[in-house]
């Protein structure tokens, strides 16, 4: 099986679609779902490069891998190409709290796909964005206005920080404010910089916290640390004290089995994770 066919078989494709509309959405709705947003690889000291091919290949391989952005968003990209779809890269910046810095700093890869008009959205332009964790479960047509997905509300519009550019503006429930990016089209070697600096540096929240987000129709799952939420759009926490029973969850709600990790690696990250844990709880008892 090939590449394209082992990645379709991981998102419950048994063929390959036709690039439609309905096609687009069934795509974006699996990957969602079936892979999870993560930054386990990066607390178990891997690197990765932000081609796309790479990136269908962790997708694709053993242990139920996902990614952060580069990684999400880069892999549909390829996959969407290869099946015939005009998709487009951005460069976008994440607002991930109300202090944050707004524009394009290339902290995101945004996509968008061309050439799939409707009565509602005649230009057949749509944003696509599997890489923010908790973000959108479909596709949203690129035509300002507010929309709705499940419990979950967006706005979409033209940035007010980047000429000629957009932004959506996230449910208040995200893990974010907003996201802007620039309409023109952006290369890998516009997000190297921020790539290495968001795997590697002590200040990034990927090295800072473990986390993990699947996103379903209903709302999605979170994991930071030892601490898992569900947000659908009612809140429920649980503490994972227990290696089972954070493993278990990896496995079972985000289908990250590891099975291609050595258990060696696999009592390090835990115990990492766990150490990490304990701090954070430290510092909330002050």
């Amino acid at each position: 099986m090939g590449l394209r066919d082992r990645y379709l078989a991981r998102l419950g494709f048994s063929e390959p679609p036709e690039p439609t509309l309905d096609a687009l959405f069934a795509l974006h709705r699996a990957q969602v779902e079936r892979v999870p947003y993560e930054s386990v690889w990066v607390w178990l000291g891997e690197r990765r490069t932000i081609d796309p091919a790479d990136a269908v290949r962790y997708v694709s391989g053993p242990g139920g891998r996902g990614g952060y952005c580069y990684h999400m968003n880069g892999s549909i990209s390829a996959l969407l190409s290869w099946l015939g779809f005009d998709v487009h890269w951005h460069v976008g910046g994440v607002q991930g709290g109300p202090g944050d810095p707004i524009g394009a700093s290339g902290n995101h890869l945004v996509l968008s796909v061309a050439g799939l008009p409707t009565a509602g959205n005649p230009d057949g332009r749509w944003l696509v964005d599997t890489g923010l964790g908790d973000g959108i479960h479909d596709p949203l047509p690129l035509v300002p206005g507010e929309y709705r997905q499940g419990p979950f509300s967006y706005r979409l519009g033209h940035s007010e920080v980047v000429e000629g550019g957009w932004r959506l503006d996230a449910d208040p429930r995200m893990s974010l404010v907003r996201v802007d990016w620039r309409s023109d089209e952006a290369s890998q070697a516009d997000f190297a910089a921020k790539h290495e600096d968001l795997s590697t540096s002590p200040e990034s929240g990927f090295v800072r916290v473990l986390a993990a987000f699947r996103r379903d129709a209903e709302g999605w799952d979170v994991l930071r640390g030892c601490v898992l939420k569900r947000f659908d759009p009612e809140e429920s926490t649980r503490e994972l004290t227990s290696r089972r029973d954070w493993f278990d969850a990896l496995a079972g709600i985000f289908g990250l089995t590891l099975s291609d990790v050595d258990e060696s690696r696999l009592d390090a990250l835990w115990e990492k994770v766990r150490a990490s844990h304990d701090r954070w709880l430290a510092a909330q008892a002050q």
